[in-house]
């Protein structure tokens, strides 16, 4: 689920900052999906066009390549309708499945961030 060396080249970049900007992956995150969701029952494909993209941009900041694609095809289905003038109803599987993907995605981001917590073998470490 996580391109790992696209995980620590963030963390490289970000340095100390990291923590901080996984947090507000966290909190613009959980905006973009409501703010999708919210979109999505009301039909209004130009609403999901930023937040989608918005979470797309992020997601794959942080090697979340799965939840990236997903966002992305969201975004391509509600620009297409909006140019089309049509309701964004073939994103809704998509759309229905994005809270649980963010929240697993999300779950795996914050353990690996986590200086408590044991890292994966081998990750950021010669085996051997």
């Amino acid at each position: 689920m996580i391109d790992w060396a696209v995980f620590a080249r963030a963390r490289g970049e970000l340095g100390a900052g990291f923590v901080r900007i996984l947090g507000y992956f966290r909190e613009d995150g959980v905006k973009s999906v409501a703010a999708i969701e919210a979109a999505m029952r009301a039909q209004n494909a130009a609403a999901l066009v930023i937040p989608a993209h918005t979470l797309k941009g992020e997601a794959r900041q942080f090697g979340a390549e799965p939840l990236g694609e997903l966002a992305e095809k969201i975004e391509i289905v509600a620009r297409d309708c909006v140019e089309s003038h049509d309701t964004p109803d073939q994103a809704m599987a998509d759309v229905a499945a994005l809270r649980g993907l963010f929240g697993r995605t999300l779950a795996i981001l914050e353990a690996e961030a986590n200086p408590v917590v044991p890292r994966r073998q081998g990750f950021g470490r010669r085996i051997g």
